[in-house]
């Protein structure tokens, strides 16, 4: 079976939480809620570059609070399935990026980098800080990484 079906989501906060639905995949939940959230990008590049950075700092935050009550509700600290803070990284990652295919799919596959391999310091913040804030803050960081990447591949390779 793909889906986990024991997790069941009593809450619409739930199911923002577990990317509509995309972070039950049994296998790789992350990168199928990052790929979930892709759909979302282009309505966010159409928007002037202060009002991007503005949603995405309101989806962190948001995400900080139904990250939280949803590990209380399931009585597991950052459950896999719980793919919020996928969804927040990569729209911040691909902030500032052209809408072109290489952009996006580069933008994705360097986030998804940064979050798995999780270099120093976001494995320690992995590891050391909780709740809600503790699920959210290690992608964000990883975005970080990841923007500035892509950021530096957009203004220096020869395209």
């Amino acid at each position: 079976m793909l889906i986990d079906r024991s997790i069941r989501l009593t809450s619409p906060l739930h199911w923002l939480a577990f990317g509509l639905g995309s972070g039950l995949m049994k296998k790789a939940p992350g990168t199928w809620g990052t790929l979930a959230a892709m759909p979302f990008v282009p309505l966010l590049l159409w928007l002037p570059p202060a009002w991007h950075l503005a949603l995405v700092i309101l989806a962190f935050w948001f995400g900080v609070f139904i990250c939280q009550r949803t590990t209380e509700h399931l009585g597991v600290h950052d459950h896999g399935g719980i793919v919020w803070d996928e969804w927040v990284g990569v729209w911040l990652t691909l902030w500032l990026a052209p809408f072109t295919w290489w952009a996006l799919l580069l933008g994705f596959a360097l986030f998804r980098l940064f979050d798995i391999l999780k270099p120093w310091p976001i494995r320690w913040l992995d590891k050391r800080v909780k709740g809600g804030f503790g699920i959210m803050v290690d992608d964000l960081l990883a975005a970080i990484f990841a923007w500035l990447v892509l950021q530096m591949i957009i203004r220096w390779w020869p395209w």
